[in-house]
């Protein structure tokens, strides 16, 4: 978001405008932005052969899942909806992976009919894989390393605790499935949550994934996951992936040199790739002052951007409608009948009534943790591609809340 002559743009095209156009609340996203960040981690892991997939769960708009195609992404999918919305966007079923946890294991085998790379995370799912499909379907397996590697518990998931993957400590039990069934083990898969920025911690991650792989006989790559880390305010650390991928790249030869084989990388980045090139922009409704503090009440809340309440996250905030206005605090708060504040006592210029505030990174986990509470509609999203703006979704209204409503005669 640049500031000229008064008015804030996006790759050129000026947000104001686009409220104007597409009304408020308004998701943006910025192509220029994803591209920069694939093409940084593109280039960071270049020491080694690898494959970027996309953890699309962090936002599934099938215009966005287009682009990062042509730019030459994979994609990694948790459901099968998400997994047909890959190939509707273009996506070969080879280029997809299913890393679904805790479903039926129906769910398994229609991705298996699609052509999807399985990644499965239990010892019962295991087990029926090798009953009824042998050694035919390949599978990669995914490890909980049980290591702490950022963030906070919500969105951490290699730690002891979590319900994701298999433990490292059942190493041996996996190996029996796999020797039963004569399973297909084609790749092991770890990630230990968002937010890293330790490349110690991922590397000893990446080590004890390396380890347990030379217990099969048949690994041809390794999945490593994602969780690298963006800034959400000046001076905020951020993952130093250019540094990851170099020492990556050197245990992953070293390993490839002393058991004399060859494999290839995974990585699954999601809110690295989407969340810096997100807008929301919001419209001020009323500003209201009590003995505690100053409240600028928008028209959003926890129904469009849960990320504040649910994991306590950080979101830079601008008035874009009155970037020279004098600096004063002021608590934003949404408009739903919970406690739904985006911050407390944030310095922002002068804020009216009528003013658009815009959300920095909210391209991952905002539009798809979305909500219709308090029977709100969902905000329409843009999407601007070499300075053009595309709409990729239109806002919801009343007949769409109502769609999927039967009315009974009574």
């Amino acid at each position: 978001m640049l500031l000229q002559n008064r008015r804030y743009t996006l790759s050129g095209v000026d947000l104001l405008n686009l409220v104007e156009e597409f009304d408020a609340p308004l998701y943006v996203y910025d192509a220029n932005t994803i591209q920069r960040q694939y093409q940084r981690l593109d280039k960071a892991f270049s020491g080694i052969e690898h494959q970027i997939k996309y953890a699309c769960k962090a936002l599934t708009n099938i215009n966005i899942l287009r682009f990062i195609r042509q730019i030459g992404g994979g994609l990694d999918t948790v459901s099968l909806n998400e997994l047909h919305l890959g190939l509707q966007a273009g996506f070969e079923a080879k280029d997809i992976f299913f890393t679904p946890n805790n479903v039926s294991f129906n769910e398994v085998q229609q991705a298996i009919a699609l052509g999807a790379q399985l990644n499965l995370d239990n010892l019962p799912m295991l087990e029926k894989l090798g009953k009824i499909y042998g050694g035919n379907v390949p599978v990669c397996v995914r490890i909980n390393p049980h290591i702490m590697a950022g963030g906070n518990e919500k969105i951490s998931t290699g730690h002891i605790n979590s319900k994701f993957g298999i433990s490292i400590t059942q190493i041996d039990d996996i190996v029996h499935v796999a020797e039963k069934y004569g399973l297909d083990v084609a790749g092991l898969h770890m990630h230990t949550g968002s937010e890293i920025v330790d490349t110690d911690i991922f590397l000893q991650g990446a080590q004890i994934l390396l380890e347990a792989g030379r217990r099969f006989k048949t690994i041809r790559f390794y999945d490593f996951g994602g969780g690298f880390k963006v800034p959400y305010k000046a001076g905020d650390k951020e993952t130093n992936v250019e540094e990851l991928g170099e020492r990556l790249a050197a245990l992953c030869h070293a390993e490839m040199k002393t058991q004399g084989n060859t494999f290839y990388a995974c990585f699954e980045p999601g809110k690295y790739l989407v969340s810096e090139a997100g807008l929301l922009l919001v419209r001020v409704n009323v500003v209201k002052k009590t003995p505690a503090t100053t409240f600028a009440g928008v028209d959003s809340g926890l129904n469009h951007l849960i990320r504040p309440m649910f994991y306590k996250a950080h979101h830079d905030i601008t008035n874009i409608s009155n970037p020279q206005g004098t600096v004063q605090p002021y608590s934003v708060a949404g408009y739903i009948c919970e406690t739904d504040n985006f911050a407390w006592d944030r310095d922002l210029n002068e804020v009216r009534e009528g003013d658009i505030l815009a959300f920095h990174n909210a391209g991952a986990y905002g539009m798809m943790m979305a909500s219709n509470y308090n029977s709100r509609p969902r905000p329409a999203e843009v999407f601007i591609i070499n300075g053009t703006t595309h709409l990729i979704r239109r806002r919801e209204t009343l007949e769409d809340i109502l769609r999927t409503q039967i009315i009974l005669s009574i």
